[in-house]
């Protein structure tokens, strides 16, 4: 019998990309749901995110940590973008973590805490890996342009077989001899310029074949938009604008 994964990421706070990628599921009913990290930062109902995420995780759903989760449950800034280092995390990326910390309870808070940065499921005879970047990092992920070398050393990092991510924001399927890397890309925040939520079906078949779907699913982009510019936080012009073309506006 084929298995069937479902991969999201990158929720970033936008509860109605959440919503409608999980009524999708219910409709399609894989057989693991995987989520991939960043769950709160950015958008304009961070609760209500985790909210959803939650009742999926108590429905089965596996949930890892991503990095931008490390900013908004402790301000860990060099942890959760160690690119910045040298040149400092801008204010704009500070205030909007510090504001999605504020919209979180603190029960909502020790959970984003609680949350593993990698999860392994065992399918057969094939290992299946959930993180947020690649094995190893919640930071470094499989950037399209990132060397060939630099994605074989990321994918030794772990004996799965399929690697199931985000934090790029760019949904991908690469495939490198036996391993498979299954980028759900952005369920709420995606960079690929079609504003719909995106994500990542995976299938493993009864011959033991992988196959990966990209599967897109529209919300309600407008209201997202118009929430996130009547916050009113510094950068939210561009985030509004992110959301609403499906294109990263900086």
């Amino acid at each position: 019998m084929s298995v069937r994964i479902a991969v999201l990421s990158d929720v970033h706070g936008v509860t109605h990309a959440v919503e409608a990628v999980r009524k999708a599921l219910k409709k399609d009913r894989p057989d693991v749901v995987m989520v991939a990290g960043d769950l709160a930062m950015n958008g304009p109902d961070p609760a209500g995110s985790i909210d959803v995420i939650r009742e999926m995780e108590a429905e089965g759903a596996i949930v890892v940590q991503g990095n931008t989760d490390v900013a908004v449950a402790d301000a860990d800034y060099a942890a959760a973008f160690p690119w910045l280092l040298e040149s400092g995390v801008p204010d704009p990326m500070r205030l909007a973590a510090e504001w999605a910390h504020d919209a979180l309870s603190d029960e909502q808070l020790a959970w984003l805490r609680r949350l593993p940065a990698e999860r392994r499921v065992r399918i057969g005879e094939d290992l299946v890996l959930v993180t947020h970047a690649s094995p190893g990092s919640q930071t470094q992920g499989f950037d399209r342009d990132l060397d060939p070398t630099a994605i074989l050393e990321r994918i030794a990092r772990t004996d799965a077989r399929i690697i199931c991510c985000g934090h790029t924001h760019l949904p991908d399927v690469r495939e490198f001899g036996w391993k498979v890397i299954a980028n759900g890309g952005s369920a709420g925040y995606v960079f690929d310029g079609d504003p719909t939520a995106s994500w990542a079906l995976v299938t493993i078949t009864d011959d033991d074949e992988v196959t990966t779907e990209i599967r897109r699913t529209e919300f309600d982009v407008l209201a997202v938009a118009n929430a996130i510019s009547a916050r009113g936080l510094p950068g939210d012009v561009y985030r509004a604008a992110t959301v609403r073309t499906g294109k990263l506006v900086r």
